[in-house]
């Protein structure tokens, strides 16, 4: 089996530790299924800089396939955030480079090549919603990351999204259960195949127009062994979606119930054991700065 992280990468600087880690959603996703025993590979466009040099060799060497990204001039995107009591605190960020502002466009090669996999993911991040509708029975499922922003929640957003989408997840913590219940609900609604919301210690919740499951997060025995939350969602999702995957899931096959109610494990497991890395997959270097 084999996923494919389409769109956003970036650096993640934590100005606490002054350290440079690689990171992005669709990068995460794809170093996360293939330490889980997928085949992987990243496609987007990475800046003519330093840090752009620096992404693209940190994710090669994590085993994930580069060799169909493209370079274009312009700076590479980074994230600032800081670290308290474990949680990481986003402090801004600087659009996203030129990976976001030019995104690849999939003409007949790229989608030849897109066609390979099992499983194609993107974000809110990405730039990519255009694309989305290009990847309808290509063969592959898609899954997409909604985040937490208002901005990526209006109908209008959904909209764009949702018809295109096998799995969508959301980031849920600051909502109650009832609010977590009627957003997947919506989405699903709105044409998502399946939605899967992640509340942080609260658990995670995943529905499918029809059968909606629970279930708790994976707690840690010592909070202090907690070294960052960066990625977990990634690795919940990635998790989820390869737990599925192995499960029998395709564009063809729907899952059922207790293939979902394993995903929801596997997913908190790899959240989980996320926890006790630092940054999305390491490979931090002392923070350079632009300019």
């Amino acid at each position: 089996m084999r996923v494919l992280g389409f769109g956003d990468n970036i650096v993640d600087r934590f100005v606490d530790r002054d350290v440079d880690y690689p990171g992005g959603n669709s990068v995460n996703v794809a170093v996360y299924a293939r330490r889980l025993g997928l085949d992987a590979a990243y496609l987007g466009v990475f800046g003519d800089d330093d840090l752009g040099r620096f992404l693209r060799e940190a994710i090669d060497a994590q085993g994930v396939a580069v060799d169909r990204c493209v370079v274009r001039a312009g700076e590479s995107g980074v994230s600032t955030l800081r670290v308290d009591d474990g949680d990481r605190v986003f402090l801004g960020w600087n659009g996203g480079g030129v990976t976001v502002r030019e995104p690849l466009v999939l003409d007949d090669e790229l989608l030849g090549y897109v066609s390979g996999f099992h499983l194609v993911h993107s974000s809110v991040y990405s730039g990519s919603e255009s694309e989305l509708p290009k990847l309808a029975g290509l063969g592959p499922l898609v899954s997409f990351d909604l985040s937490s922003e208002e901005d990526f929640r209006s109908p209008a957003y959904l909209d764009r999204v949702c018809p295109h989408a096998d799995l969508v997840l959301l980031s849920c913590s600051h909502l109650d259960e009832a609010a977590t219940r009627d957003l997947l609900a919506d989405v699903v609604r709105r044409g998502a195949r399946l939605a899967l919301g992640t509340r942080g210690v609260d658990g995670a919740i995943a529905y499918d127009g029809d059968v909606t499951v629970a279930a708790p997060a994976h707690p840690v025995a010592d909070p202090r062994e907690i070294v960052d939350t960066m990625g977990c969602g990634d690795a919940f999702l990635a998790g989820f979606a390869v737990s599925l995957l192995r499960g029998g899931w395709s564009a063809g096959a729907r899952p059922r119930r207790d293939m979902i109610e394993r995903a929801l494990r596997d997913g908190a497991e790899a959240a989980h054991e996320q926890c006790l890395v630092e940054g999305a997959f390491g490979r931090g270097r002392p923070a350079v700065p632009q300019g």
